[in-house]
């Protein structure tokens, strides 16, 4: 998908995780916020969006070819 907005729309980095629940509930310990809860994406995962402490956005995903 193109950008909509290059300028204001930023690249997301995505983490391979074996858990989204495990692994938002350490960014949020560790002072990270989670801003888009676990989410599925039918047949592939699920991710969640997060903030670290510097408030730089990154993904975590965990691959479950069952999600729905």
């Amino acid at each position: 998908m193109n950008r909509q907005n290059p300028q204001q729309q930023g690249i997301t980095n995505y983490i391979g995780v074996k858990s989204v629940q495990e692994h938002s509930s350490k960014v949020e310990r560790l002072g990270g916020k989670v801003i888009m809860q676990k989410t599925p994406v039918p047949g592939m995962g699920y991710f969640a969006v997060c903030t670290d402490t510097e408030n730089n956005t990154f993904a975590i995903w965990e691959t479950d070819d069952s999600a729905k």
